[in-house]
């Protein structure tokens, strides 16, 4: 990174979709008698459909992705127990198997263009449940899980993301910041537990042009109540098109003291909730991050 911009890979659930896959197509042979639908459950793909997985994340490389994400943004105990399917065999086996999948597709890679490096991230996701607002109208104390909790999952996914061969960790899409602390707590605790620290990546997430996370944090706080974990690079992802989030990343680059990286979408989405800007155009709304300083 000192040397020049490196770019991650893209959208892995639009990618997906546009596979087409079926309920047998999440279930393969190991679910087929599992009582709940799975279609939509995409991290469970590396075990049912690793060809697809491994396509997906070779077009990526092929498009220039210096950083592949492993295929576990929903691969927490915490998410998968919206398909029951939150017990320790499952969680390690996605998230063993996405890392090991990702990992041999940059090894095959550097293999066949020597001189060239890159990376598999472990995704951490948000996990389906916030710590800090309550999933009740009625009752707005109420929380859905405890920290306990998320940070145990977090633990969970973080350590067979590692057994899988990931080169560093990625903390995505965080709206809710107590839950990023989870997250963040979990790897300190299992960096201590191994001897040994990998590098990390912080991503928040803006819910619209007022610039603040869901748990009503701006930049600036946001980048405060994280920086004790020291990051490699912090940045944004989702969200808001390139155009509307460029401001808020340059907000970002002026208090963080670590490298600034951000994803956005495609534009915003349309009455579908598709995407309709096309990578020309997305190109053209990225080149001022790349030029100015």
């Amino acid at each position: 990174m000192e040397e020049r911009i490196i770019y991650i890979d893209g959208a892995m659930g639009t990618s997906i979709q546009k596979h087409r896959l079926t309920e047998e197509d999440f279930r393969g042979d190991r679910y087929k008698n599992h009582p709940d639908e799975l279609r939509g459950n995409n991290d469970l793909l590396v075990i049912t459909r690793p060809d697809v997985i491994a396509d997906i994340h070779n077009e990526f490389l092929t498009a220039g992705a210096d950083i592949l994400e492993t295929n576990t943004f929903n691969g927490t105990r915490t998410s998968q127990s919206d398909y029951h399917l939150d017990n320790e065999e499952d969680v390690r086996l996605i998230n063993f198997e996405a890392a090991k999948l990702a990992k041999s597709c940059t090894q095959k890679w550097m293999e066949q263009h020597p001189g060239s490096r890159k990376f598999v991230a472990g995704a951490v996701g948000p996990t389906s449940k916030t710590l800090s607002v309550s999933p009740s109208v009625e009752n707005p104390a109420f929380r859905g899980t405890t920290y306990d909790a998320v940070e145990e999952a977090y633990y969970e996914q973080i350590e067979a993301l590692y057994d899988g061969g990931v080169d560093m960790f990625l903390v995505e899409t965080i709206f809710d910041t107590l839950n990023s602390k989870a997250a963040i707590y979990a790897l300190e605790r299992f960096f201590e537990h191994k001897q040994l620290r990998l590098p990390v990546f912080i991503s928040g997430t803006i819910v619209d042009n007022s610039g603040r996370t869901l748990s009503g944090q701006t930049n600036e706080a946001f980048w405060n109540s994280i920086c004790h974990a020291k990051p490699m690079a912090v940045g944004l992802n989702c969200a808001l098109g390139a155009k509307d989030m460029k401001p808020y990343i340059e907000n970002l680059s002026k208090c963080a003291d670590c490298y600034v990286f951000c994803y956005p979408n495609a534009g915003l989405p349309n009455a579908m909730g598709g995407y309709d800007q096309k990578g020309a155009e997305m190109a053209e709304e990225i080149r001022p991050f790349c030029e100015e300083q």
